[in-house]
């Protein structure tokens, strides 16, 4: 865990996602702000929210924990993106763009959950050679 989490690429992705939404999401009006806006928002920052504070937990297993709640909170932002884009929210052109970062984030998330600590295979190992 001796990397910084902002230079992970999962990290950074998590971030242009986020990012991308706001400015979205800033030029609607108030009401489409209040409702799906700020559940949109939370849903998208918490991805990389989430990321940041297990890798400052200290432990393998808080890590893993909340990389897990990152990707609870990529499902509910895709939730969310699908709610705004039927309601006419979103334009055809502006799903064609986040698209690629909400289909790419997924597979990065778990590469990184399977990254993290020591496998249980080697825990097993460990444990199993000492008997």
């Amino acid at each position: 865990m001796s990397l910084s989490f902002e230079k992970l690429e999962v990290y950074q992705l998590a971030e242009k996602l986020a990012d991308d939404i706001w400015s979205i999401i800033s030029k609607w009006e108030y009401f489409e702000k209040e409702t799906l806006g700020k559940q949109l928002t939370r849903a998208a920052d918490s991805i990389g929210a989430n990321i940041a504070e297990g890798s400052g937990r200290g432990s393998y297993q808080d890590n893993r924990r909340f990389v897990r709640i990152a990707r609870g909170s990529l499902y509910e932002t895709r939730h969310w993106l699908r709610r705004t884009f039927h309601r006419k929210l979103l334009t055809e052109k502006q799903v064609q763009e986040l698209q690629p970062l909400i289909s790419e984030l997924g597979p990065r998330l778990n590469a990184y959950l399977r990254s993290i600590g020591p496998t249980e295979a080697s825990n097993y190992e460990s444990r199993t050679k000492d008997k």
